[in-house]
């Protein structure tokens, strides 16, 4: 049988490690665009397409993915940093034969724009979401404490908030049925305390709480997700367990104990769609659908193209059987609403 992309990916990252130089990177941007083409290779393949349409791949790694299709080539049993992830075209094929969970999808509620780390504008994630058939949206820049992603300060976050109501003014003049949610993706540290002060966060509409700082530790960091779940101003937690294709394999906590607080505190952990995070995967996911955890899915997208991951995080939890009623995407506006103002009942 041909590899799948995600086999491809693997090939192509053990190639990349035996590799030098301009050549090494070309194998590592190829493998990790290998988890977000639309279709797998083998299709393109078999249809008479050229390999070259798919992104990061040139006549050198066509003809190399070429041989590896033809001859069935076995993908090594990848790292731990490479484990326990799945490919955008496999994550389309799982959710063909799980019906309705796309069409009950109401929102996307990480992304980023040009106010922090993200190329595109509010105005342009909000149509981008609204191409997607959403009802609302959460626009979650990152916080003072992360430099290099261009956090932003109190003031910034102003400037923001009333960019965010002039925009969410102009689309309801147009017609658009959607509401653009001031959200803030804040930067927590190792005790699970966040970098803004508690007048700033109260203002916005949500808060997801992430850890962006010793994320290769190999402790056990149980503590800093019990503290998480401890801060009052956060509504989610984002990419739980930071892990990261090919850079790293995610912390290490005592993961049935993080659900439980999780289940109990209410508070949201992140199903994150992103290609190269898909975090919680699906092990952790099956952990929290057992333990009732109550979840939320963000693409965590940095331009409206990458708002169409979502169907990576949809899959995940139909395999892994969540219950759909504890996903806050698939609730009404005023059901979210209502969801965090209890949250912030003592």
């Amino acid at each position: 049988m041909s590899p799948t992309n995600l086999e491809i990916a693997e090939l192509l990252a053990h190639r990349g490690e035996e590799a030098d130089g301009h050549r090494a990177k070309a194998y590592e941007r190829a493998a990790g665009a290998a988890l977000y083409w639309d279709t797998e290779a083998s299709e393109v393949a078999n249809g008479g397409g050229s390999l070259e349409e798919l992104d990061y791949v040139g006549p050198s790694l066509a003809r190399r993915i070429a041989e590896w299709l033809r001859e069935s080539a076995d993908a090594p049993e990848p790292p731990p940093k490479r484990a326990g992830f799945s490919s955008f075209a496999r994550a389309r094929s799982v959710l063909a034969d799980a019906p309705g969970w796309e069409g009950r999808l109401r929102s996307d509620l990480q992304m980023h724009t040009t106010y922090s780390d993200g190329k595109s504008s509010i105005r342009e994630m909000a149509l981008g979401a609204a191409a997607l058939g959403y009802t609302h949206l959460a626009i979650t820049d990152h916080s003072q404490g992360l430099k290099i992603a261009g956090g932003m300060d109190a003031a910034r976050l102003a400037q923001q908030a009333a960019e965010i109501s002039a925009v969410n003014a102009e689309m309801d003049a147009e017609g658009f049925d959607l509401t653009i949610l001031h959200g803030l993706e804040m930067n927590l540290d190792g005790r699970g305390e966040g970098d803004m002060e508690a007048e700033t966060l109260e203002p916005l509409d949500m808060v997801v709480g992430s850890f962006h700082s010793a994320l290769r530790s190999t402790d056990d960091q149980t503590g800093r997700y019990l503290g998480a779940l401890a801060n009052p101003h956060v509504q989610i937690i984002g990419h739980p367990s930071c892990r990261r294709f090919n850079r790293r394999p995610g912390l290490t906590a005592d993961w049935p104990r993080v659900m439980e607080a999780a289940a109990h505190s209410g508070i949201a952990l992140e199903i994150n769609a992103h290609p190269h995070r898909q975090d919680l995967s699906l092990d952790l996911l099956r952990l929290a659908a057992d333990a009732g955890v109550t979840l939320s899915i963000g693409t965590d997208a940095h331009d409206p193209q990458e708002l169409r991951f979502a169907p990576m995080s949809l899959a995940r939890a139909a395999e892994a059987g969540v219950d759909p009623g504890n996903i806050v995407n698939f609730w009404s506006r005023s059901e979210l609403s209502e969801w965090i103002a209890r949250l912030g009942q003592p």
